[in-house]
C-alpha cells in the first residue's frame, strides 16, 4: 500500500473515532387508547412521572416549535410535547405560538397573512434570535412524526376549531398519544362532546373545579388536571390522585427561574415527590437530570418507555 494511501487510512479512522457520539433517543409509545388510559390512570405502582417540553423544548439552535427541537428534546428523556396550533391565511393548520411572525421566524407581520405556501419561505429563530435551516411545521407533519416517539400536549391558538384538530389526530390516528388542551370547563365539555376517546388537560387548581367539570358529563378516566403555574398544596394532589387523575404542573416561569437560580436544591425532584407527575418545564435539560434521579431512587419504570 502507498504510503498516501495508508495516511489517508489512518487520518480517516482518527476522525471517524472523534465523532461525537450521536444521542439516543427516549421514546414512549402506546399502541392503543386503552394503554395510554392505563398509564394516565393515576396509581402509586403505575406512577412514572415525565417533562412536558413547553413550546417542544427549545433551546440554542433549536426553535421553539419545531420538530427538529421536539426530537432533540427526546435525547433527554422520555417527553411529553407540549405545542401550539394556528391558521394560515388558507386555513392550513401550522406550529406557532405568536400571532406574528417576528420573533421565532424571519417572517414579519400576523401569521394570518400568509398562505402555508409563502410560509414555506420563511426559517425559524431560536430564543437568542438566530436564524436556523428549520422551517414551520404543519399540524400534519407534527402528528405523522410524533406516533410511537412521544405524547402530544395539544394547544390551539384563539380562532383554531377543536373539530378541525379532533379531525386530524382521528385521520393520523393518535389518538393513542394525544391530548387536547382545554382552559375553561366549556372548553373541555366541547372536546369530550366531540372525542369521548380522547384524552383532555383541564385546569383543576381546585376541588370545585373537578367536580364541575363531572357534573358536565366529563369523567375523571379523560382528565389530566393542569394544576397550575405555582405548586399547589399537597392535599390537592393527593385528591386528585385518590381520583386515578394525573397531574401537570407548569414550571415555566418562576419554579424554572428559581431551579436555574438554585441547581442544588434539586427543586424538580422535590415538586415531584410532593405529588407532581408531570412538569411543562422551558428547562428540560436540568428536569431530567432531576426525575432521572427520582424515578431511579424510587424505582419507578415503565413497560411503555423505552
Amino acid at each position: 500500500m502507498k504510503f498516501h494511501h495508508l495516511l489517508f487510512l489512518v487520518i480517516a479512522v482518527l476522525f471517524a473515532s472523534c465523532k461525537p457520539e450521536e444521542k439516543k433517543h427516549q421514546y414512549i409509545k402506546f399502541n392503543t387508547t386503552q394503554e395510554l388510559y392505563q398509564f394516565l390512570n393515576w396509581s402509586p405502582e403505575g406512577r412514572f412521572p415525565l417533562i412536558s417540553a413547553h413550546r417542544g423544548g427549545p433551546m440554542p439552535g433549536f426553535p421553539e416549535n419545531c420538530i427538529e427541537t421536539f426530537a432533540n428534546a427526546t435525547t433527554y428523556n422520555p417527553m411529553v410535547i407540549e405545542f401550539d396550533i394556528a391558521y394560515s391565511k388558507d386555513s392550513v393548520m401550522v406550529i406557532m405560538h405568536d400571532d406574528n411572525l417576528d420573533r421565532t421566524s424571519t417572517g414579519k407581520g400576523p401569521i394570518g397573512n400568509y398562505t402555508y405556501e409563502e410560509l414555506k419561505a420563511f426559517n425559524l429563530k431560536d430564543d437568542a434570535g438566530k436564524e436556523t435551516k428549520f422551517k414551520i411545521p404543519t399540524l400534519d407533519s407534527v402528528l405523522s412524526w410524533s406516533k410511537g416517539k412521544v405524547l402530544l400536549t395539544i394547544d390551539l391558538k384563539k380562532g383554531v376549531s377543536y373539530a378541525k384538530v379532533i379531525e386530524k389526530v382521528r385521520q393520523y390516528k393518535v389518538e393513542s398519544n394525544s391530548i387536547i388542551i382545554t382552559y375553561t370547563a366549556n372548553q373541555a365539555q366541547e372536546v369530550h362532546r366531540l372525542a369521548p376517546e380522547l384524552m383532555i388537560s383541564a385546569s383543576v387548581q381546585k376541588k370545585a373545579e373537578l367536580k364541575r367539570l363531572n357534573s358536565m358529563g366529563i369523567p375523571n378516566n379523560r382528565i389530566v388536571a393542569f394544576v397550575g403555574v405555582t405548586a399547589p398544596d399537597k392535599e390537592l394532589y393527593q385528591y386528585l390522585h385518590s381520583k386515578g387523575i394525573t397531574t401537570i404542573l407548569g414550571t415555566m416561569g418562576n419554579i424554572d427561574k428559581s431551579s436555574i437560580a438554585n441547581p442544588a436544591k434539586m427543586v424538580y425532584y422535590h415538586i415531584t415527590n410532593n405529588g407532581a407527575d408531570i412538569l411543562s418545564s422551558d428547562n428540560i435539560e436540568q428536569a431530567a437530570e432531576q426525575l432521572d434521579k427520582f424515578r431511579y431512587n424510587k424505582k419507578l419504570s415503565s413497560t411503555f418507555v423505552f
